[in-house]
């Protein structure tokens, strides 16, 4: 058992309990999470609208489900580039453990050309599907082409897509990526 006096002080001798926030550092965040933020924002008071106009004034403004519905589609794919940035969606680790360093890069490697692969053609499928659809399909309630909401997807895919060079750039740089050394973060360049 560990004694008193060796535990970290959380009480000042004045017997009163300080606490010290850590200076906000915001210079990392990435111009697609400011623009997720916003839409993110303008959802809440599209939600705080919907809920005011329901509740308090008895009579529900319908274009509010739709807008919302739209604006939460925009916040994710926008904000799906944050996680390609910062490396962080669900990826499976567990078997490089076990293999050779050398298979153990190749495989690194080949995740980081799929993963551009894969958002390069959802950026190209969806200017086929917007070519496709025209500006015939409108929206349900508001007199809107759907493609404006199509091409905030593909604003999110182009970003992804981008964001995925720049992660495999970082990993050729350095030798290795976050599923050969996952205590790692991409941070450490």
């Amino acid at each position: 058992m560990q004694d008193i006096d060796s535990l970290p002080k959380v009480m000042g001798d004045d017997g009163e309990f300080h606490a010290q926030d850590e200076a906000i550092d915001l210079s990392h965040t990435t111009l697609e999470g400011w623009v997720a933020l916003g839409i993110f924002w303008m959802l809440g008071a599209t939600v705080f609208y919907q809920f005011f106009t329901r509740y308090v004034l008895n009579d529900s403004a319908a274009w509010t489900e739709e807008i919302g519905r739209y604006l939460l589609i925009g916040t994710v794919f926008i904000g799906a580039s944050i996680g390609v940035t910062k490396n962080n969606h669900i990826q499976v680790d567990f078997f490089y453990r076990f293999m050779p360093a050398g298979l153990a890069r190749m495989m690194a490697t080949a995740v980081d050309a799929c993963r551009i692969l894969f958002f390069g053609s959802t950026v190209v499928l969806t200017v086929m599907m917007m070519n496709k659809l025209g500006s015939n399909s409108r929206m349900t309630l508001i007199d809107m082409p759907m493609n404006v909401v199509y091409a905030v997807c593909l604003v999110g895919f182009a970003a992804m897509t981008w964001r995925s060079v720049q992660v495999a750039l970082i990993h050729l740089r350095r030798g290795y990526s976050v599923l050969e050394r996952p205590e790692t973060t991409m941070d450490e360049r």
